[in-house]
């Protein structure tokens, strides 16, 4: 079988990055179609998955769809070159005319509850729709729920142990305390007409956490000079293995607070977008939305309070995570067998326990 994924973002490497070898081992062939944004195209070279770069993902609302016309013609034109049996996407518009133009199937993945008016554009011309059970709305037949979050596909235990040399490549102990904060850049589709936090309020917000704990910052644009000396600089591969190790998570950015879930360390999320994933996390207590940046300080305070906070928050994981489904196996065996596995899901959702 021929197997195309289409990237748009890193987040998208890392949800696929563990079926593809999976498939490869099995001698599939699997070529990655990337619109480069961020660290993406960095992170497709150093897990050693091949792929084609047709572009930079578009920045603006009119960039956007200028892109719409483009990366479609593109997309179908390595369709034609490659000649996938199949196609796999977190949701992009490009990837769903694509495979309606082509008439290849599609299969789309996504969490990320505030896009629902870009689904439903495209649901009309993919294939099959799968989103974690938590996801909030219900699209129609072709959409399947599991119970999972994306993030678990490659933050698993099974396919993911932290190594603590990160900490000496950041000049820490064992004992250090640190916080990871996490600025966006506001360019994605969902994120039109919205902005985060102010500069005055980044640099109070530092200032205070910098009272606590140490603080890096980790961010998709270029930071003021001011915060330059607290940039982290790490090869992008291993932010997993910070993120295991923090004290505290405090961002804009939905992926790395579920992220933050995934492995059990504190994550306080500031935007006024939620989704299903992070709101579920969020009952387990790992996760702790803020609409609006009010109230972050005291937060971040009286979680370094807790007593082995790092402990407790590994004990909620656990209890979070010890009914979900292994998603990786689970999208190999639902790569492998479509369409019947489609059939399958539909008749029987219960049928998705057998990948444990």
């Amino acid at each position: 079988m021929k197997l195309l994924i289409d990237i748009g973002h890193p987040a998208h490497v890392h949800y696929f990055r563990n079926t593809a070898y999976e498939l490869q081992k099995k001698g599939h062939n699997v070529l990655f179609c990337l619109r480069a944004k961020d660290v993406a195209e960095d992170l497709l070279k150093i897990y050693n998955l091949d792929y084609i770069k047709i572009g930079y993902s578009r920045k603006g609302f009119y960039g956007k769809i200028k892109g719409i016309f483009i990366f479609t013609v593109l997309l179908i034109k390595i369709i034609r070159q490659f000649k996938p049996d199949l196609i796999v996407s977190s949701l992009s518009p490009y990837a769903a005319f694509a495979s309606f133009l082509t008439h290849v199937p599609l299969i789309g993945f996504a969490d990320t509850d505030s896009a629902i008016r870009l689904f439903k554009i495209t649901y009309p011309f993919i294939s099959v729709f799968l989103t974690p059970h938590c996801f909030t709305y219900f699209l129609g037949n072709k959409h399947i729920k599991f119970n999972g979050y994306l993030e678990l596909s490659y933050l698993n235990k099974k396919y993911f142990k932290p190594d603590f040399r990160i900490l000496h490549e950041l000049n820490l102990s064992e004992n250090d305390r640190f916080i990871l904060l996490r600025f966006v850049s506001w360019d994605a589709h969902h994120d039109t007409g919205k902005k985060g936090l102010t500069y005055s309020y980044k640099k109070r917000l530092i200032s205070e956490l910098l009272k606590i704990s140490k603080v890096f910052i980790s961010s998709e644009s270029e930071l003021p000079e001011e915060f330059k000396p607290y940039q982290i600089k790490i090869s992008p591969e291993k932010i997993h293995d910070v993120l295991a190790y923090a004290s505290l998570f405090i961002g804009e950015g939905a992926t790395m607070a579920s992220e933050c879930a995934m492995l059990g360390t504190p994550a306080i999320y500031i935007n006024i977008m939620s989704s299903g994933t992070l709101e579920e996390q969020e009952k387990y207590g790992l996760v702790y939305g803020f609409r609006k940046p009010e109230g972050i300080i005291e937060k971040a305070k009286e979680l370094f309070q807790i007593n082995h906070l790092k402990r407790e928050f590994q004990m909620r994981r656990i209890k979070m995570v010890q009914d979900k489904i292994d998603l990786t196996k689970f999208i190999v065996w639902f790569i492998e067998q479509y369409p019947e596995s489609y059939k399958t899901m539909r008749k029987d959702p219960d049928f998705q326990y057998n990948f444990k």
